[in-house]
């Protein structure tokens, strides 16, 4: 069907800088915790601003799992959670013995149903999980309004959201207690593994700093550069092994340098869908507000009733056409965990569900050429009828 070689659903796009990087980081002799982690949590922080730290950890989900314990969630507590989005968001809640809440998602952005949120607050509420699905901030005004009227605090899974902005600010400088990043292969940036905590409070960020390293007073690069004796050190908690490696950190450096570039390109991929898919029997995503920016992390189509084929045919076509697809996600209430655990089932969750059952999401990278997107939007246009 074509003589291109197959298109994969996401690829990072790595330059010469970020591997001198990496080697320099090598040849140094630091490849844990060091000097380059503490330039990639400098520079990030200044990236965003608003006098926020970062914390480098080695992958979103242990962020959460920081933030989390940080915000003093135990057994006994319940954070909301969507249905609609990876494990991990609810896994650290377990992580901790506390239970996770699931919440329907708003059926044009997927994001978390505000009105869900409302009725699953209890006295038990610790915290709010927001995921900014795709790269699509949340309604934020209103999720943070009805944490401060419960006392609730909230901690955002913006593993898809950099560089998202909501109301013209960057995710990651509003007045949530914690945001947490990922910088997984497939992100909008990458450093292989890793991720990134970031918060205003000072109390949170010294917790989650003590625990990212076996709750250890003096992270290892400290120990090595301080006027205090390098063997010396306190264990002043029950921590565990989170932090980020500087060969992970050297990436992140010179992918930092090139997020608005980055994103740039996304942007542009994304309109060219939009222009060219408008006319077939597709859902397509929501876009932002004109006050907001879209990461555009994923880009996900779902099948109205007029499609020729089903979801799954249309995944198995395009294979078959060298296109890679995913499904982001089969919702949580699907999965045999979560719903035997908690006694889930689709009726509860109908939104998601029927959304699920429509849904793929297709290639959106920064190396991505036109042309490869123009044979994915032909095959689409061939195989959707028009």
């Amino acid at each position: 069907m074509s003589e291109l070689p197959f298109i994969p659903f996401a690829l990072p796009q790595i330059g010469e800088e970020e591997i001198a990087e990496v080697a320099d980081a090598l040849r140094s002799g630091w490849v844990t915790t060091g000097p380059k982690t503490k330039q990639f949590e400098t520079d990030f922080a200044a990236y965003l601003g608003g006098e926020v730290e970062a914390i480098a950890v080695n992958s979103a989900t242990a962020g959460l799992h920081l933030a989390l314990e940080a915000l003093g969630v135990g057994p006994g507590d319940e954070v909301i959670v969507p249905t609609m989005t990876f494990t991990a968001t609810a896994e650290v809640v377990r992580y901790l013995g506390a239970d996770p809440i699931f919440v329907d998602c708003c059926p044009t952005t997927l994001n978390i149903d505000v009105e869900g949120i409302k009725q699953a607050i209890s006295a038990k509420t610790k915290v709010i999980m927001p995921v900014h699905y795709g790269g699509l901030a949340c309604d934020m005004d209103k999720i943070l309004a009805l944490a401060a009227e419960h006392g609730i605090k909230v901690l955002e899974d913006a593993a898809h959201a950099f560089p998202t902005r909501f109301d013209q600010q960057l995710i990651g400088t509003l007045d949530s207690d914690v945001a947490v990043f990922s910088f997984y292969a497939n992100k909008t940036m990458t450093t292989g593994e890793g991720g990134m905590v970031v918060t205003k409070n000072q109390a949170l960020a010294k917790r989650i700093k003590v625990m990212r390293l076996h709750g250890i007073s003096r992270d290892a690069f400290d120990r090595f550069t301080s006027e205090k004796p390098a063997w010396y050190y306190e264990v002043v908690a029950p921590g565990f092994k989170y932090n980020m490696p500087d060969t992970a950190a050297a990436m992140g450096i010179h992918q930092l340098k090139r997020i608005d570039q980055f994103w740039q390109r996304r942007e542009y991929l994304a309109k060219r869908y939009f222009e060219q898919l408008a006319d077939l029997p597709l859902i397509l995503p929501a876009r932002a507000d004109s006050s907001d920016v879209h990461s555009w992390h994923l880009y996900v189509i779902r099948l109205t009733e007029q499609a020729p084929c089903t979801r799954d045919e249309l995944i198995e076509k395009l294979a078959e056409a060298k296109i890679g697809t995913s499904v982001h996600y089969v919702p949580l209430h699907r999965h045999p965990y979560w719903r035997d655990s908690y006694q889930l089932s689709p009726e509860q969750f109908p939104q998601a569900d029927k959304a699920y059952l429509s849904m793929l999401s297709i290639p959106l990278y920064t190396k991505m050429t036109d042309e490869q997107q123009d044979h994915i939007i032909a095959t689409l246009r061939q195989l959707l009828g028009k």
